[in-house]
This record gives structure tokens, C-alpha cells and sequence, in this order.
């Protein structure tokens, strides 16, 4: 036999040549060991390349399954978030899976989705919006999670407060004080002169927020009538129903996750009625939308995804304060303006961050 080779003693072939005329009797025993132990590394290099793989769960409420599947996705906040993810050196599929799933309206289903994820073994949670976020805090104490937007989550009992969470639970808030939506509103009168009844559309829940509080003082000063028009998070007919009939002079959509996920058919609606309308973010006014002012929804995910990072990292949640959003842009559509017949105030004009030809 010629030096290193093994005449097909461990399954192969061997070498078949007829100089092999001299055959080695080896104890089973040494022939199992010797066959095994080539596999080992290989074995052992395996486990360690699964090992470095972390999941991280990502729920949204509302946005189709569909539109956050790939690594460019439709889905904005979907996109901004695993993109951040890779320009901090997580890969998917190399460093890192990204666990997307949606609740697609069903908000019945948080509890489910979250119990899906802790069986799959994530190393973080990142949730949208408050009864998520209490969802998943009762299924696990343990696991991370990452609140991408929520409200009031001191006074929710989400986190012990801002600056030290406590728990397992940290990210953002979305809150920034309930004087920007009376701001929002006061731009929109400005924008809009004569406007006296503005249409509130939103759900039964915002009805009971510092926010609405706010909006309703500031209407009372700048002497317009607000009505409330509520939603579900995937039925708006009934809601667009009762605007049709009631020819408010103009709309105002409040800030909340079914909102942003149903923006194409909320401004098409006030395309349609010929409504002037503000929102909460620039993603209504890049697709049509009058004018927004607020926070970037897609920076807050691009900062959740710098959460997860550091939680992948070593960080423990009850270390990481939970960030308030410091910058507020005011967007205005000019194709829109002329559209509906506008003449957008110079003094509003002056104000704005971005305008959209």
C-alpha cells in the first residue's frame, strides 16, 4: 500500500491501482476512529457557523407580509431597518435572520406572532406600537425587545422610565410633547385659510391621548370645529363614508400604525374628495399628500435597528435609555397645492423643510 493511502477502508475507492499488493488487517476499532476523526473538524466548524447566526424577530401591524419579504423591500420602515442593520456589518444569512412577520391588521394575532418567535429562539424582539410591546413583555421577561415606535411607555408601565428602563424592554418613543400635533393643526389653518371644520381621522383609542387633549385646546384658540371620524385598523369605508357626507373643509389624519400602513388609500380618498389634508409623516406627501409635519418614521427604525446592534453586542435593554425624537420637518406637495386649487401661504412656505414639486 502506499503511503496515505486507505484502499477504501472508510467507504470510498480508494486506490484501485495493481500496485497496491499488500493488505493491512486493522482492528475495527482503529478503523472507526481513524474514519471518524477527518469528519470532526468539519462537524465542529458546522456548529460554529450556525451558532454565529442570530435571529432577530420583526413585527409590524398592519403592512402585507408581502411587501416586507427581500433585502430591498417595499416596505419603507422594513427597508430602512434591515439596511441599517447591514451598514453596522449584520449580513442575513451570513450574521444575522431577520424574522419579518405582520399582524396584517389582525392585532388579535400579536400574542401568537411573538410566541412563534420565542420558539424560533430570537436574540431580540423589535415591536410596533404599545399593545405589542405589552404583548411581548408578557409572554418573556428574558428576551429583549425593541420598541421601534411606541407612546407614553413610562405611563403605559412599558419601561421604569426613560432614562433607565429597567426590564427588558427599551428603544423609542414617538413622543415629543402633545404641542406638535396642536402645531400640525395650527400649520394646516394657516395653509388653509378659512378652514373651520377639520375632520379627526383616526381610532377609538387616540381618542384618549394627550395629543387629542392637545389638538382640542389649540382648535378652540384658532377657532375650528373638530369632529372624529374612527377607524378600524383595516376597515375605513364607514369612516370615509361619514366624511363623504359631511364635507368637512378639510382632514386631519392622526398619527397611528394603520394609518401609515393604509397612507395609498387615505390620500387617494382625499384626492378624490378634493380634501386638503396634514399628516404625520412625509411618506403620505411623497405619494400625494398635501402637506405632513412630524417626525421621520424611517429614522426611528433605522435607530432601532442600532438597538439591536448593540443588544447583539453584550448591551442589556435595562442599560439603554429610551431615545425621544429631537427633529420635526414640515413637508409640503406643491403639485398637490395647485391641484386642489391651493395658494400655499408664503409665511407657511418659509416654514417648510422640504417642497415637493
Amino acid at each position: 500500500m502506499h503511503v496515505g493511502q486507505t484502499s477504501g477502508v472508510c467507504g470510498d475507492e480508494g486506490d484501485s491501482s495493481p500496485e497496491v499488493d499488500v493488505q493491512v488487517k486493522l482492528p475495527v476499532a482503529v478503523i472507526a476512529l481513524a474514519c471518524a476523526l477527518p469528519a470532526a473538524p468539519v462537524l465542529v466548524g458546522a456548529q460554529t457557523a450556525v451558532e454565529k447566526i442570530s435571529r432577530v424577530g420583526f413585527v409590524v401591524t398592519t403592512t402585507p407580509l408581502s411587501e416586507m419579504a427581500g433585502p430591498e423591500p417595499v416596505h419603507p420602515i422594513t427597508r430602512a431597518f434591515v439596511e441599517r442593520l447591514r451598514e453596522l456589518g449584520h449580513v442575513e444569512g451570513q450574521s444575522v435572520v431577520v424574522e419579518r412577520r405582520s399582524a396584517e391588521g389582525k392585532f388579535e394575532r400579536f400574542g401568537e406572532i411573538i410566541a412563534e418567535l420565542l420558539r424560533l429562539k430570537v436574540r431580540v424582539i423589535v415591536s410596533t406600537g404599545n399593545p405589542m410591546t405589552r404583548r411581548a413583555r408578557e409572554l418573556t421577561a428574558t428576551v429583549p425587545i425593541v420598541m421601534a415606535a411606541s407612546w407614553t411607555p413610562v405611563e403605559d408601565g412599558l419601561v421604569a422610565s426613560l432614562a433607565r428602563p429597567g426590564g427588558n424592554v427599551t428603544g423609542l418613543t414617538v413622543d415629543a410633547g402633545p404641542e406638535i400635533e396642536a402645531k400640525r393643526l395650527a400649520v394646516l389653518a394657516e395653509a388653509v385659510p378659512g378652514v373651520s371644520r377639520v375632520a379627526l381621522l383616526g381610532m377609538k383609542a387616540d381618542w384618549e391621548t394627550l395629543e387629542d387633549r392637545s389638538l382640542r385646546a389649540a382648535a378652540a384658540a384658532l377657532g375650528v370645529t373638530l369632529f372624529r371620524v374612527e377607524h378600524t385598523p383595516n376597515d375605513y369605508v364607514p369612516a370615509f363614508g361619514v366624511i363623504g357626507r359631511d364635507r368637512p373643509d378639510a382632514l386631519f389624519v392622526v398619527k397611528n400604525p394603520p394609518n401609515y400602513a393604509h397612507r395609498h388609500r387615505i390620500v387617494e380618498f382625499a384626492a378624490r374628495s378634493r380634501l386638503p389634508a396634514t399628516y404625520p409623516t412625509r411618506e403620505f406627501v411623497e405619494i400625494g399628500g398635501l402637506m405632513a409635519y412630524g417626525i421621520r418614521v424611517i429614522d426611528l427604525y433605522r435607530r432601532a435597528a442600532e438597538y439591536v446592534d448593540k443588544i447583539l453586542r453584550g448591551a442589556k435593554p435595562a442599560d439603554l435609555p429610551v431615545e425621544q425624537p429631537t427633529k420635526f420637518e414640515l413637508v409640503i406637495n406643491f403639485k398637490t397645492a395647485r391641484a386642489l386649487g391651493l395658494t400655499i401661504p408664503p409665511s407657511v412656505l418659509v416654514q417648510a423643510d422640504q417642497i415637493i414639486e
